[in-house]
């Protein structure tokens, strides 16, 4: 049964030479890649993704922390040469705003697109014009010439 559940899990695109010898930084490089979006997959982590791309932010970030750097330094560094959308949760600010407020926006729109819509229908046959004598006498005539 745990054998099933292991197999059944999502594996990590991290090939055996990417890997970093010392397993703490390793386990941060992990950590980093999880919370980096592959710019070419876009809905998967660097470390989830098999894209050559993603292998070589991969690859950028484990040459960072060889180097030294914090966790922080290195987002940053990766982030400096590829921008806020690298990020799976990118920031708050003035340029990734449509990202966060885009989808609450084409909802209000289309909810106030239905309103209009529901507003101008008409409800039931109340609501509309009653016949003229030159309709309801051609109505009489269609109806009586069908029995």
């Amino acid at each position: 049964m745990l054998l099933a559940l292991l197999a059944a899990s999502p594996v990590a695109a991290v090939m055996p030479d990417e890997m970093l010898p010392d397993a703490a930084q390793e386990s941060r490089a992990r950590a980093i890649s999880k919370d980096l979006r592959c710019v070419v997959c876009q809905n998967q982590s660097i470390d989830d993704s098999d894209a050559p791309l993603a292998r070589d932010l991969r690859v950028l970030v484990r040459e960072q922390i060889a180097a030294g750097k914090s966790d922080a330094e290195v987002r940053d560094y990766v982030v400096a040469r590829y921008g806020n959308f690298v990020l799976l949760k990118p920031p708050v600010e003035g340029d990734t705003l449509l990202l966060w407020l885009g989808p609450f926006a084409v909802l209000l729109l289309g909810g106030i697109g239905i309103a209009f819509w529901q507003r101008r229908r008409p409800t039931s046959t109340q609501d509309a014009a009653p016949l003229s004598a030159a309709e309801r006498a051609e109505l009489d005539r269609l109806a009586g010439s069908d029995n």
